[in-house]
């Protein structure tokens, strides 16, 4: 079967890497990919696959029947969403729509699992279980694509009695894969804090009740989260990356919003994290003489690769791609919406390698320079195979 993965994926390149650079020149914002999804029919259509559409308006579910065996099935899941970022690179398939850019890779994982889709009903018949396809909507934005495409019921008729994705990572190279098992992403929310104080001239602050200040002091103070209460056992991390206060230079706002992220890999304590920010935010604020509101958004759960799973999925890698090309990652802060998944029923995702310091591919994801070695489409490709088949 490695022989026939093998020779399926040189024969497909040309294809999935006209259709990625066709996606990455029309990418379209989460919950919007209307174009993406007529795009994704088409492909399915002209390989004779089955698929149902409309699924959370863009979301698209094929599925590979095997001949042999009908009574069990997997899924593989690519996002189709891209993000509100200004290309700034100069190649020919350049994003063709003015502030939206697939920097985030989406265009590498919708591409990946056309193809695999493609070379999966070309071999049906020597297939060991069925296979669904999830081209999902919107996972760059709450509330997730994931859980909503879960209540629309994908993972039913057929039954999917494990899941699995794979994202792309330019830290690793191209020809590397790499995976975690157990706690491997972060839960995330969004914190939203308003400070209501009494504005005034910036000459007179006595006769003000200066949100700026109060800000400052509650930034710093909020810190005492990750820093000193949270157990040392987790991780955690609160950060915010915006405040405005809408002064001047002689003007003392009357409010001051912070908006920031919240983000653990304990359920318990992420509770208690909500907390602990509302009992702060309100001593620090009255403490001045301000008022204050806080809202906290709950986002994505944190994501654990099913440990048994996932050590079989890296038995299979390490057969087709060799160990040393298949690396045990690190935990990381960041999130994915690919969780919702995993709280259902056992789950793998799987990071793809697609830098080339040879040729300049260096940038991380959301970067508007982001680009990656396309023979990691090709490396994707057999990633999904090699899972699909005993």
């Amino acid at each position: 079967m490695k022989q026939i993965i093998l020779q399926k994926t040189k024969e497909i390149k040309a294809e999935v890497v006209a259709i990625r650079r066709h996606l990455h020149q029309y990418p379209e914002l989460s919950f919007n990919e209307f174009e993406t999804s007529k795009f994704i029919q088409q492909k399915l259509t002209e390989w004779g696959i089955q698929f149902q559409n409309n699924i959370v308006k863009t979301g698209v579910v094929a599925l590979i029947e095997s001949s042999k065996n009908k009574s069990t099935c997997i899924a593989l899941r690519a996002d189709i969403d891209a993000l509100p970022i200004q290309e700034l690179n100069d190649v020919e398939y350049k994003s063709k729509k003015n502030g939206v850019m697939h920097a985030c890779g989406h265009d590498v994982h919708t591409s990946i699992l056309l193809a695999t889709a493609k070379i999966l009903n070309e071999i049906k018949d020597q297939l060991p279980q069925s296979v669904k396809l999830i081209f999902q909507p919107g996972e760059e934005k709450l509330p997730g694509g994931a859980k909503l495409m879960i209540e629309a019921g994908v993972l039913e008729n057929p039954t999917v009695s494990q899941i699995f994705a794979l994202h792309v990572f330019p830290e690793l190279e191209a020809g590397k894969v790499g995976l975690k098992s157990g706690m491997y992403m972060a839960s995330t929310d969004e914190v939203y804090i308003t400070i209501i104080g009494k504005g005034g001239h910036a000459a007179m602050p006595k006769q003000t009740i200066d949100p700026i200040i109060i800000a400052s002091n509650l930034i710093l103070a909020l810190q005492d989260i990750p820093n000193k209460i949270c157990p040392k056992d987790i991780p955690c991390v609160l950060a915010f990356g915006r405040i405005e206060g809408l002064g001047a230079t002689n003007v003392i706002p009357d409010k001051v919003e912070l908006q920031g992220t919240f983000r653990t890999m304990n359920e318990e304590w992420r509770s208690k994290a909500h907390q602990k920010i509302k009992e702060i935010a309100q001593q620090i604020t009255e403490s001045f003489g301000g008022k204050v509101e806080v809202d906290i958004v709950n986002g994505y759960p944190f994501l654990r690769n099913d440990p048994v799973l996932t050590e079989k999925t890296r038995t299979k890698l390490n057969q087709f791609f060799g160990e040393e090309n298949v690396i045990d990652l690190p935990i990381r802060m960041t999130a994915e919406d690919f969780a919702f998944f995993a709280e259902k029923i056992p789950a793998t995702f799987i990071r793809l390698g697609v830098r080339n310091e040879n040729i300049g591919i260096i940038q991380p994801v959301h970067n508007a320079k982001f680009d990656i070695d396309e023979d990691a489409l090709v490396y994707g490709v057999q990633t999904f195979m090699a899972i699909c088949n005993d």
